[in-house]
């Protein structure tokens, strides 16, 4: 369970072998979402700022500050060359880094994430009521957004055990800041203002640039952020793409279909070469 000093905090990660991959989690989660997938693979899974098991320093959690610790925390453990699998806010961070570092990106994998900003009707129901209520909000009072993700937001409940886990980062109000802040910057509508132009800027880099990237694809569930409009979009505007459906699962796919998650991105990583060595 190494850990490292990242600008004024620290922040955990999980590793398995030297496979040059990174997988970059998203709200509210943590690198425990890779359990079932980083032992199938190798690689290295960092627990973004203020959650998991990394610090909670005194910041506004923006997008921005998640970015800049994660530049920080690549730097400290040595990373140049790597494929980047980024899920939910994991693969928008992916996308921002790849864009800014494009010479040292092998290759993006993304399911469940932000590819563009949206306009509110682009949003699953469940997702749009769930944003709006908590844009409103100015704290989280209880738990029930992480525990319904964990409940809802996959095809199958994770164990007690599990849901124990994602829950124990956040056991009151104060700790539960960065997930609250996530929620607020899901950029639809035109807002997060700030935000925009940088989704803009990775959109203009997957658009152009002939790194390969891979698309996850799932079915089944209410829940899914990108379905067949999105999907197409990705196909019309992402070049090097490669699209794969994968399976019936929920939002948070990795709990639902972790298998089937490791065994398409070894065999895209292998077509394309973008791993000579497995953990």
């Amino acid at each position: 369970m190494p850990v490292v000093p990242v600008l004024d905090s620290t922040m955990h990660y999980e590793q398995s072998g030297t496979t040059p991959i990174v997988f970059l989690h998203g709200n509210p989660s943590s690198s425990h979402a890779w359990r079932h997938v980083l032992p199938e693979l190798g690689g290295l899974a960092p627990d973004l700022i203020g959650m998991g098991r990394s610090g909670k320093p005194d910041i506004a959690y923006s997008f921005a500050d998640h970015a800049r610790y994660l530049d920080a925390w690549f730097d400290a453990v040595g990373l140049d060359r790597v494929v980047l699998v980024g899920h939910d806010w994991g693969g928008a961070l992916a996308f921002d880094w790849a864009a800014r570092h494009p010479d040292r990106v092998l290759g993006v994998v993304f399911f469940e994430t932000v590819v563009k900003p949206m306009t509110g009707s682009e949003l699953p129901l469940p997702a749009q009521e769930r944003l709006r209520r908590f844009r409103a909000a100015s704290a989280l009072d209880d738990d029930a957004f992480i525990r319904q993700a964990y409940t809802g937001g996959v095809l199958s409940p994770v164990s007690d055990d599990d849901l124990a886990t994602y829950l124990a980062p956040f056991p009151d109000a104060v700790s539960r800041r960065p997930v609250l802040a996530w929620a607020k910057q899901m950029p639809f509508d035109g807002s997060p203002a700030e935000l925009i132009p940088r989704i803009e800027a990775y959109d203009a880099w997957l658009r152009e640039s002939q790194v390969p990237k891979l698309l996850l694809t799932f079915e089944g569930s209410p829940t899914l952020l990108i379905g067949p409009a999105l999907q197409v979009w990705c196909e019309q505007n992402i070049a090097a793409l490669d699209v794969v459906a994968v399976g019936e699962a929920g939002h948070h796919a990795q709990e639902d279909r972790p298998k089937e998650i490791a065994a398409e991105i070894a065999a895209w990583t292998e077509h394309h070469g973008l791993v000579a060595q497995r953990a």
